[in-house]
């Protein structure tokens, strides 16, 4: 699905997992990022738990989120019976076949709420293809290349908020975005990106 087109309906609730925050913060821009969409975004108290515990290591992403918590652009949200239904069945079994803890929230309140579950990692992702085939599960990367970010951001803002993510969190890239991204990044950029592909930064 391309980056434009993956909101069908302004009343789907965008829930976003701890990586996402992370390079969302990584932006520098979260706050103007997340207000681009009309869309309601959440975040589960298990994502931000993941977050508060990296403070430890020096990881502000905690902070940053109950900032924007405290604002009103996104709302902290526990799970219901379904969503606590779906959890489980994530966070129990082989470890081939279980995810994180917030990973296992975002998709299980995603899942009962009919929303976006917005995870960079590809065995959630994977796992979510397997077994919520339904269930619409987004990157970072997609959400920066949509075109009411970039509306929002113009066009050297843009530039700036996906180079901080992929510089300051590493945010990671599917296969089927790179071309994308280092286009509108430029060579230069890209070859000082290292989450993306040697290849990909090898072109400067």
């Amino acid at each position: 699905m391309s980056s434009s087109n993956f909101l069908t309906d302004l009343r789907t609730v965008l829930v976003a997992d701890a990586s996402v925050v992370i390079n969302l913060n990584a932006t520098g821009c979260a706050h103007a990022i997340i207000t681009a969409f009309p869309n309601r975004w959440a975040v589960t108290v298990n994502a931000l738990a993941e977050l508060v515990d990296g403070i430890r290591n020096g990881h502000d992403d905690a902070r940053a989120l109950q900032t924007l918590i405290d604002a009103g652009v996104i709302d902290l949200v526990g799970l219901g019976h379904t969503g606590a239904r779906v959890y489980e069945t994530l966070i129990d079994g082989s470890a081939l076949r279980t995810l994180d803890d917030g990973e296992a929230a975002t998709i299980g309140y995603a899942h009962e709420t009919g929303g976006i579950a917005l995870i960079d990692e590809r065995k959630a992702m994977n796992l979510c293809a397997d077994s919520f085939p339904e269930l619409l599960v987004v990157p970072t990367v997609q959400l920066l290349l949509h075109e009411a970010v970039i509306r929002a951001l113009g066009s050297q803002g843009h530039i700036n908020a996906v180079v901080g993510a992929l510089q300051k969190a590493r945010m990671r890239v599917p296969p089927d975005h790179i071309a994308r991204v280092v286009a509108i990044i430029g060579e230069k950029n890209a070859a000082s990106c290292l989450s993306l592909p040697k290849a990909a930064r090898a072109a400067s």
